[in-house]
């Protein structure tokens, strides 16, 4: 036998998932010595030995869960005499950062029944984690990723935990944030007190990984009223947590592709359809739509929640079986602000919403919110990415400069180039308050921090009085402004790796354009750092600007005046304040500036149709129209192709005098068969045969899944966003794809 030796570096996700235990176990199993530890670029080693081909083939075969291997560096070295045995070294850093902390992770099966093990030293503790599980992003403030850089800092570990993080045969080994009963957190409330609370009809401020979830009984219609009240939430859709699929299969369809995603690792919020069964629960929760978001529990603490709910249920078989339970939990922050993360901060700023606040001591450094998916066509797609998948990195085509983006007003995310990867932020929100433009420097701030990064140019929106933009030209480093819709596509081509031309059409509520222009329904071709506005929807006026995006009744007036119907305003919208004012506003183009938005179509429509003519959020009235449609119609001659100009108008005009129900399948099918006749032969002429999709309007499932089949009957690949949201939350990413080819890339 020859005994050869090897060093070896290892890129990707591989510290804080037990990847550096699964080195030293199978280099102990295969006989081998050497060392292993982690660095600033990831996990670096060296093995010894006449098995070192089977190690290199089994260290990724044989990977923990949690890791992600992007590369793999093998170099052969002379071997070391005398080395007897495999050691674990103490983390180095001797430059800047290349690897990057995991996201935070749900509960693993082992550590749910060990906390349910009423023998074992950790029964009912609701803080426990292990290599495969627990938080990693929203605790840790920099790498190398061990304790003395997590929120577990504070927390000495007790002899017990002290063995199990140092006992390499323990699923606890080099466990960072490992902790028990006798060491660890624990919670200000008995969870006996909690279910006491939700019981009687409490809101309840529970303390999470990314921040505090407000919680309430979803069946009792009390509660949900009165905390829709009390956020000034009044139309908004809750998510809720269901125990498990049996559970969620009591009042939802869940497909299996729609289990798989509730069941992941990353335990989003998935938008899934009500059944009959839902009639259970508040009428409030999703008023008139089709679809609610669920999730299931993703912590210790809500596992035991439930099991204190049901009356703590002895063995395991009540974590597969269907319960009554289900909680309404949403993200615990007054209407507009951040999440809420510290427990001064709960008292503070929770006090009002809540009947109850339960905190802890482990310290969240992180914000961060839920994320939010839906399956379309059988693939999952972002409504909003936050935790479970931040700070995964979304691979580039090529090696780029180091970029910041600060992404846009509404649904804003940030995003930083580093390499071949792009690292794009939790969800930060609409950036309209102060703490807002707070919690978004925060997010620049750690972000840079962890992946050490320094932007050799930073991208924003065109818009000058975007808190983003005025934050990005202060910053003391090269500016470059992309227009909001050209972002839109080019986030699509850098996580499709498409690289030359590339027709897309981008359809939003509003982009600044050229001359100050409003800008929504655009027909683009974009090569780069360049894009060519070659098409656009007819423009309909805004009749008081942007407060038309809540009152659809208003674009319905719009449409009407430029129908030439302009005399039925008044009495179609009579039971709306100012009906006579805004059609003389029309009349004389009087705050009521053109724009093209696609958004603001849909606004049209239901304002015709009467759905939702004032939205109490955005994107109310369209998602209400959206679940209205159950067999999509297409309406011949209904709308015009004219020098790139796509009129819909008399579309709008045919809604007029329909039941919602079939107006709203008329105008789904029309609108997705007229956008795929408009795109069509530009696509054909100038992108190989492949068009993008991208802005807020491709959420929209029905007529997203319309554009797709639509065009692939053509021959025509779409390409939708998939690692980021089709809305403003991934714009960021297309903002620094663009900075970054301008910038060298």
């Amino acid at each position: 036998m020859t005994v050869t030796r090897a060093h070896v570096r290892v890129r990707g996700l591989v510290q804080g998932v037990g990847f550096r235990p699964h080195v030293h176990s199978l280099a102990h199993r295969l006989g081998l010595t050497g060392w292993v530890k982690n660095d600033e670029r990831g996990v670096e080693l060296e093995v010894q030995g006449d098995r070192c081909d089977d190690f290199m083939k089994l260290l990724e075969l044989e990977a923990p869960p949690l890791s992600r291997i992007d590369g793999l560096e093998v170099q052969h070295r002379e071997p070391k005499d005398g080395e007897a045995s495999f050691t674990i070294e103490s983390s180095a850093k001797h430059g800047k950062a290349t690897s990057a902390i995991g996201p935070d992770a749900t509960v693993c099966r082992a550590c749910i029944e060990e906390m349910l093990d009423p023998t074992g030293r950790r029964y009912l503790y609701p803080f426990l984690s292990c290599t495969h599980c627990g938080p990693r992003f929203t605790i840790t403030h920099s790498l190398p990723y061990d304790r003395p850089q997590t929120s577990m800092a504070v927390f000495p570990m007790c002899p017990a935990c002290e063995r199990e993080y140092s006992d390499p045969a323990d699923r606890r080994f080099h466990a960072q944030p490992i902790a028990c009963p006798r060491c660890g957190p624990s919670l200000s409330m008995p969870l006996d007190e909690v279910a006491r609370r939700l019981r009687s009809g409490e809101l309840v401020a529970l303390k999470g990984l990314g921040g505090f979830h407000l919680v309430c009984d979803a069946r009792q219609a009390a509660p949900v009223a009165e905390l829709r009240t009390k956020k000034h939430r009044h139309g908004k859709p809750f998510a809720v947590m269901a125990l498990n699929l049996a559970s969620a299969r009591g009042f939802a369809s869940v497909s299996e592709a729609e289990g798989a995603l509730l069941e992941s690792i990353e335990r989003p919020v998935v938008l899934v359809e009500k059944t009959a069964g839902a009639e259970a629960l508040s009428h409030e929760l999703a008023r008139d739509l089709k679809h609610l978001g669920v999730m299931l529990p993703y912590t210790p603490l809500h596992v035991l929640l439930f099991h204190e709910l049901m009356g703590r249920p002895q063995g395991l078989e009540w974590l597969d079986q269907p319960c009554d339970w289900v909680l309404l939990m949403t993200s615990a922050n007054p209407g507009g602000e951040p999440l809420v993360i510290g427990n001064q901060e709960a008292a503070r700023r929770l006090g009002g919403l809540a009947d109850a606040v339960v905190t802890h001591e482990r310290e969240i450094l992180v914000r961060a919110d839920d994320s939010v998916m839906r399956v379309s066509r059988g693939t999952p797609r972002f409504i909003r990415r936050a935790r479970g998948f931040v700070p995964r990195p979304v691979p580039l085509s090529r090696e780029v400069p180091p970029v910041l983006a600060v992404g846009p007003h509404l649904k804003n995310t940030v995003c930083f180039t580093r390499g071949r990867e792009a690292f794009v932020g939790q969800h930060v929100g609409d950036v309209d308050t102060v703490a807002t433009a707070r919690f978004l420097e925060e997010t620049i701030e750690h972000l840079r921090k962890t992946l050490e990064v320094t932007p050799v140019a930073v991208a924003h929106d065109l818009h000058p009085d975007f808190v983003s933009t005025r934050l990005a030209q202060g910053l003391g480093i090269p500016t470059v402004p992309v227009q909001h819709h050209h972002a839109h596509l080019a986030s699509i081509a850098a996580e499709h790796r498409h690289m030359g031309p590339l027709v897309g059409l981008a359809l939003d509520g509003f982009g600044l354009g050229a001359n100050n222009e409003s800008w929504g329904g655009e027909l683009m071709v974009i090569d780069g750092p360049t894009y060519e506005r070659v098409g656009h929807l007819r423009a309909l006026r805004q009749p008081g600007g942007d407060v038309a995006a809540r009152q659809p009744w208003r674009m319905a007036a719009a449409a009407l005046h430029e129908l030439g119907r302009g005399a039925e305003i008044e009495r179609r919208f009579a039971a709306h304040e100012g009906a006579r004012v805004l059609r003389v506003m029309l009349e004389k183009g009087l705050q009521s500036p053109w724009t093209t938005s696609c958004g603001r179509l849909f606004d049209a429509a239901c304002g015709l149709l009467g759905v939702r003519p004032v939205a109490s959020y955005e994107g109310e009235a369209p998602m209400v129209l959206e679940s209205l449609v159950t067999t999509p119609r297409v309406l011949e001659g209904s709308w015009e192709i004219r020098d790139g100009v796509l009129d819909l108008l008399p579309l709008l005009g045919a809604l007029v005098g329909r039941s919602p129900a079939e107006g709203a399948e008329v105008f789904h099918g029309t609108l997705a068969a007229a956008l795929v006749e408009w795109a069509l032969p530009v696509v054909k002429a100038r992108s190989s045969g492949v068009v993008a999709l991208g802005g807020g309007c491709v959420l929209n499932d029905v007529l997203s899944g319309l554009l797709i089949d639509g065009f692939s009957r053509q021959g025509v690949e779409a390409l939708v966003p998939r690692a980021v949201p089709a809305n403003d939350g991934g714009l960021s990413l297309g903002q620094a794809w663009v900075a970054a080819l301008q910038f060298g890339g």
